[in-house]
């Protein structure tokens, strides 16, 4: 199985985003632990019911984070995929939320409802026909028959389209299916989670900066170590390319590295996923930590903001 595993963003105010995403959105909160490199800040992951490779989207959120700007060598917008029959729902939905969105427009032939959330972060919804038969979790507000399936995929704004092409289908194994203006869209093969990479060609563009509303990088997927191994050997082999020492992020292992067009690419495991610690039925609810971060378990839990306020 090829596509993406996880998009990871950058978001202001912790609340704000649990709130958006787990209300709003309907998402479920898979993963409630920090950023390994900065333990006194919350990593969150939000997903379906179990949080299956192809639906989580993360954040590091920094209260008072400058915004960023969109731009060259970044991601430019992150999809969801939703029923085709849903966009009707959704666009009510925004509307009542007071959720910024732009009218529905096609591309490639799909229904797209562009929005933005909190922090500016480029979003769309992508109407896809047959979704509805997928499994969809129902936060109890938003209804399971229209419900977010995952992701379409996303779009990268880019300089050059060439290079980074190359690594889509030599390494990730997406093959080129269509063009339509400045994009080339890349698939993967099966119409499944994640599937999509269309590279928008935008040379002379002002180069983009990261800040609160980026993506801060996107990850493919591996089904286990060996795979990933032989994805590292292509990038360094094939593309002059040199991934980092594999880390253990816990519920994934992952390598890194900054693809020709600028943006950071990650290789995270299918394994051993997200229940390794705590069973399916209870995700999110407690604080995980990695084992060398749980004997500061007590002054990370003081320094942290508490959701459970939040919760109604």
């Amino acid at each position: 199985m090829s596509g993406l595993h996880h998009v990871t963003a950058i978001a202001g105010d912790p609340i704000r985003n649990f709130g958006f995403y787990t209300r709003d959105l309907g998402l479920r909160f898979v993963k409630k632990t920090v950023n390994f490199d900065d333990p006194d800040t919350y990593h969150f992951y939000y997903g379906d019911e179990t949080g299956r490779p192809g639906t989580i989207l993360t954040f590091f959120p920094w209260q008072g984070v400058p915004a960023g700007r969109r731009g060259v060598g970044e991601t430019h917008q992150t999809a969801f995929r939703v029923p085709q029959r849903s966009l009707g729902y959704w666009t009510q939905r925004f509307t009542k939320k007071g959720i910024r969105y732009e009218a529905l427009e096609k591309r490639f032939g799909e229904s797209v409802l562009p929005f933005t959330d909190p922090d500016g972060m480029a979003l769309a919804l992508v109407g896809v026909p047959g979704a509805e038969n997928e499994p969809g979790w129902s936060n109890g507000d938003v209804p399971a028959e229209h419900a977010i399936r995952g992701f379409h995929g996303v779009t990268l704004l880019l300089d050059s389209a060439a290079k980074t092409a190359a690594v889509l289908t030599d390494v990730f194994g997406f093959k080129e299916t269509a063009r339509e203006g400045s994009v080339i869209r890349f698939k993967a093969p099966g119409d499944v989670e994640g599937s999509v990479v269309d590279i928008y060609e935008a040379k002379g563009f002002l180069r983009g900066h990261q800040g609160g509303g980026s993506v801060h990088h996107i990850a493919f997927r591996a089904a286990d170590d060996a795979e990933q191994g032989r994805m590292a050997q292509k990038l360094v082999s094939n593309h002059g390319l040199h991934p980092t020492e594999q880390r253990d992020r816990n519920y994934f292992r992952s390598i890194y590295f900054r693809e020709p067009g600028g943006v950071l690419f990650e290789i995270a495991t299918d394994i051993p996923g997200f229940a390794v610690d705590e069973p399916v039925a209870t995700l999110g609810r407690d604080l995980k930590l990695p084992g060398f971060l749980e004997p500061h378990r007590k002054q990370i839990e003081d320094v942290l903001p508490k959701l459970e306020e939040t919760v109604s």
